[in-house]
């Protein structure tokens, strides 16, 4: 449905404001969100993504790459409506004209995040979300902490560790948790390929956020083992592009999403390695890494993080604590097919089961019906909220 049409009865019109769906140039929620967007499109509501011209992310990606992979992404996701807009000119009243629900995602500007809230109390009758995805509530609790969301009907938080930080600031009931997943379909596994290399490791430098971690789980051990594979992200300096070529693995660069599958289904196994923050300060938090591999059905060794919400089970991929356990399951996984094979069925299951894009939709179409019912407007006006969320 695109702009200017009506939506059907019992549809909804939603209206996303986010740093940026055209790229995911060091930009990992965008895999997320779009996955989000195409789902509820494809069941029939109406979704605008509104995303700042000027994006870092975007910025960057046509820096690096040019302008094509920004041009694949209207091919790779056809059901996207993306607006680009300059934030001086951005007229707020327009942009969420109709709208049943506005999400807004943390990486927006405080003043964007700010206007849309106090419209939200001056009367729009759209229920207003807050999504957070990051960890800057913990790490940087003070700057983040100040975001006016007074306006806010609800806020999404990716995770219980998360959820019980805005708990503690007084959101009660109108706090969700309410994880990442596998857009699955763009993370599936592709057996046209057969595996050229042994090892794929697909993530960003991290800003020293798991720099002696990516020695440890994943340059170290391919060293030691002599594994052939490559290293895909962005953002490594010169330090960490010789630490991976003296590893023996080969650097690919930027990595758009959509091309992700390719990559794992070209490798015979991964590494996951969660950043610092989310380890020590949000337990629980996997990051959307491991959900793309497991749908990907590529063997899945992590480095240490808490799954203290049970997202999986203990043999879905295997977690290591040391870089012993790491050259266990590296020489174990690089020259047993049958293990490969059972470990891959086991964290596909789940996902599949648990953790698409599609759960989560559900989940969002469940949080905004308790919250359209609880909402300022229905208690006021009697009404039990906008009619498609019911």
């Amino acid at each position: 449905m695109r702009r200017g049409t009506s939506h059907a009865s019992g549809s909804m019109r939603i209206v996303l404001f986010c740093h940026s769906l055209i790229s995911d140039w060091n930009h990992g929620n965008a895999h997320f969100l779009r996955g989000i967007v195409s789902e509820l499109v494809a069941r029939g509501h109406d979704v605008r993504a509104w995303e700042p011209e000027d994006a870092w992310s975007a910025v960057s990606l046509e820096k690096e790459a040019g302008t094509l992979p920004i041009a694949e992404v209207a091919e790779q996701y056809p059901l996207l409506d993306i607006t680009r807009y300059r934030e001086a000119e951005l007229d707020l009243d327009a942009a969420t004209d109709g709208a049943d629900v506005v999400l807004v995602h943390e990486w927006n500007s405080p003043a964007l995040i700010s206007a849309l809230g106090r419209r939200r109390e001056h009367g729009a009758r759209f229920l207003l979300l807050f999504h957070d995805t990051h960890h800057r509530m913990v790490s940087d609790e003070a700057k983040f902490g100040a975001l006016d969301l007074a306006g806010y009907d609800g806020v999404l938080a990716f995770g219980e560790a998360l959820r019980e930080r805005y708990l503690a600031r007084g959101w009660g009931e109108r706090v969700f948790t309410f994880h990442e997943a596998a857009d699955v379909r763009v993370f599936r596994p592709l057996p046209e390929y057969e595996p050229e290399k042994e090892l794929v490791f697909v993530g960003n430098w991290g800003d020293g956020e798991r720099t002696a971690e990516l020695e440890e789980f994943v340059l170290a051990p391919a060293a030691a083992l002599g594994l052939s594979g490559t290293v895909y992200g962005v953002r490594y300096p010169e330090a960490g592009l010789k630490a991976v070529a003296d590893a023996g693995l080969d650097f690919g660069g930027h990595l758009p999403n959509y091309r992700v599958p390719i990559a794992f289904a070209q490798h015979k196994l991964t590494v996951h390695v969660p950043r610092r923050p989310y380890v020590e300060a949000l337990p629980g938090i996997p990051t959307i890494r491991v959900f793309e591999a497991l749908a990907c059905g590529i063997p899945l060794i992590s480095a240490p993080w808490s799954d203290s919400e049970g997202l999986f089970r203990s043999d879905d991929f295997i977690m290591v604590h040391s870089s012993a356990d790491v050259l266990a399951a590296l020489r174990t996984l690089r020259h047993d097919p049958a293990a490969r094979r059972e470990l891959t069925r086991r964290g596909l299951e789940t996902v599949l089961a648990r953790h698409t894009c599609s759960h989560r939709v559900n989940e969002l179409l469940h949080i905004v019906r308790i919250l359209g019912k609880q909402s300022p407007l229905a208690r006021l006006t009697g009404e039990a909220g906008v009619s498609a969320w019911d």
